[in-house]
């Protein structure tokens, strides 16, 4: 078994130790937030009522809220959050907004290759109306078009990128080893792709709290630190006009319709309750490079970069010049459970800042100011499945799997258009109308999910080559992405 430049090329302990002494564990993007954009909200208390409630104030729950306003004005709608608006993934992500609806073009190939001309193009039309959110209504969440770079760090990755490039999608990129390396210097690039239309960076926190005020300024209400505790419905048939209710310890909203937007938590429809299971990712960020340091690695273009290796690296380039450096472990906890003590995970940080400073060696002596961790909604088939319940009363959205900055706006979309009955390009889609498989129930997933990291682990040090269990998880259309 062979080694990866990680280990081949592995700094100083020295260095990985100076550069995590003064590390705060504690979210950036939260901390950048100014004041003014994250208002006290508060709690749901008393009996409300709404044509539209929606549980969860991340992206999908407050991208929904926007949408519904956009499409009926005059609409009452009510967003319950279980703590603070952004502060779940859509607070703690990497900050990379894909056109991808299909968590990248090889995984919608694989699972839906007649529909992949459709969802590419509703995909980069979704990408085009977010940033063309942020001019209508004079938000500011960072969003840069930057598109996305894949570098090749072993021998065997350079033919992935040149059979990648030659599939002759729009705006992609080959960059041989001079090119790449004159793109964004580092020793470790043989080679790059970059998709320069397909990708934008932005502020996630910022992005989440912008909605939040946005939709507020439209009439939404939104509670916070209000955990539901049950969703109550009353009568049959899509014709009654028995009320969805959606219940607190403290208060109640009856509406019309439900959006359930609650990502990686516990599924308040029984059907879903094995549909994901909660992965925990863990991201580094730096101080402010110098003039100097950011002299050392070029990246004036300053594209998202995600490196090839099943067990891949993400980082970017925040507006002050930051540095965040995320991924690799994808760390799975038997029983499903989300818990705040699982993002405290020394040996994975230690772990990033050496490949980071394997990356960046020009960069020794730079700090991480912040680590934080977060549960990413994993799903079989990589990215959001979409449904109805309670006679078509209330529409749910989950399993973004890593990849649901753009993609969530996409989702109220569809959600609306599944309670509004409405035959579209969207609900027409066989993402939409099919369910992926559901994990199975323990000790099945953890048995599972564990060996497949390990076998992913394995064929990074094998040439890419997938062992048997991975092969036979792709024909079956479970591969796992880590």
């Amino acid at each position: 078994m062979g080694t990866t430049v990680f280990e081949r090329r592995q700094p100083a302990a020295s260095v990985v130790d100076q550069s995590l002494a003064t590390t705060r564990h504690s979210v950036f993007w939260i901390d950048d937030l100014p004041a003014t954009l994250r208002p006290d909200r508060p709690s749901l208390t008393g009996a409300h009522r709404a044509d539209l409630v929606v549980v969860g104030a991340g992206y999908t729950g407050l991208w929904t809220a926007l949408l519904e306003k956009q499409r009926n004005p005059d609409a009452t709608v009510v967003v319950v959050e279980a703590q603070r608006v952004g502060w779940a993934a859509s607070g703690r992500n990497g900050g990379f907004c894909e056109a991808s609806l299909t968590h990248g073009h090889e995984n919608g190939m694989a699972r839906w290759p007649k529909e992949m001309h459709l969802l590419d193009r509703l995909g980069r039309q979704n990408l085009d109306e977010i940033a063309a959110t942020e001019r209508e209504y004079g938000m500011d969440f960072q969003f840069e078009r930057t598109g996305q770079l894949a570098p090749a760090v072993e021998e065997h990755q350079v033919e992935w990128l040149k059979e990648w490039a030659a599939e002759g999608e729009d705006g992609v990129v080959f960059l041989d080893q001079d090119a790449v390396q004159a793109s964004v210097h580092s020793p470790t690039y043989l080679a790059g792709v970059w998709e320069k239309e397909a990708c934008g960076m932005l502020h996630p926190a910022r992005l989440a709290a912008e909605l939040a005020r946005v939709v507020e300024e439209l009439g939404v209400e939104i509670f916070e630190r209000s955990p539901v505790i049950a969703l109550d419905t009353a009568g049959k048939g899509t014709a009654s006009r028995a009320p969805v209710t959606v219940r607190t310890d403290a208060g109640s909203v009856a509406a019309s319709r439900a959006v359930l937007a609650t990502n990686v938590f516990p599924a308040l429809v029984k059907r879903n309750r094995l549909m994901t299971v909660p992965v925990y990712d863990y991201v580094l960020m730096t101080a402010p490079l110098s003039a100097e340091q950011l002299a050392s690695i070029g990246w004036a273009d300053r594209q998202g970069i995600g490196d090839m290796a099943n067990q891949f690296h993400y980082y970017r380039i925040t507006k002050d010049n930051r540095i965040l450096f995320g991924g690799y472990d994808a760390i799975y906890h038997y029983g499903r459970k989300v818990k705040a003590e699982y993002e405290n995970r020394p040996e994975t940080w230690r772990k990033l800042a050496g490949h980071f400073f394997t990356t960046f060696p020009q960069l020794e002596g730079l700090t991480f100011t912040h680590q934080w961790a977060g549960a990413i909604d994993t799903s079989t088939q990589f990215t959001a499945f979409f449904g109805t319940a309670r006679d078509r009363r209330v529409a749910y959205a989950a399993g973004f799997t890593g990849l649901g900055v753009g993609s969530t706006r996409f989702a109220g979309n569809v959600m609306l258009d599944l309670l509004d009955g409405v035959e579209n390009e969207r609900t027409g889609l066989e993402m939409v109308r099919k369910r992926p498989l559901p994990f199975p129930p323990e000790p099945a997933a953890a048995m599972g999910i564990n060996m497949t990291r390990w076998s992913l682990d394995r064929a990074d040090h094998d040439k890419g080559r997938r062992n048997l269990l991975l092969k036979t998880l792709d024909a079956l259309g479970l591969g796992f992405d880590s």
